[in-house]
């Protein structure tokens, strides 16, 4: 099981012209905290907090202590994507479950 953040949705066009969507979904682990570098410099310690301050400002920035590498695309018709019932948002997080040659996404709280 593994952990997946909606990152993006656009609207695609198959290969047959019909209307789809592209579904970027990516990876969320924890980094450990002694994975974390403090510059010595005066300069990369400032440098270092006003990005840690923009990622608390601005969530599209991905969040120390968290690492976000890309997982799934998934391209699918708009009938396939009705026949997932699966509502995806930006930014929604699922828990994946791979077993029995399927895949098991379930929305967490």
């Amino acid at each position: 099981m593994f952990r997946v953040r909606v990152n993006k949705i656009e609207s695609i066009r198959d290969l047959d012209g019909n209307l789809g969507k592209r579904i970027e979904l990516l990876e969320e682990r924890d980094i450990p905290q002694n994975f974390t570098i403090r510059p010595q410099s005066e300069e990369g310690r400032m440098v270092q907090d006003m990005v840690q301050a923009l990622q608390q400002q601005f969530p599209m920035f991905p969040q120390r202590g968290q690492l976000a590498v890309p997982k799934i695309i998934l391209f699918l018709t708009e009938q396939e994507y009705e026949s997932l019932g699966i509502e995806f948002d930006v930014n929604q997080i699922y828990e994946i479950t791979l077993e029995n040659q399927s895949i098991k996404f379930r929305k967490t709280a």
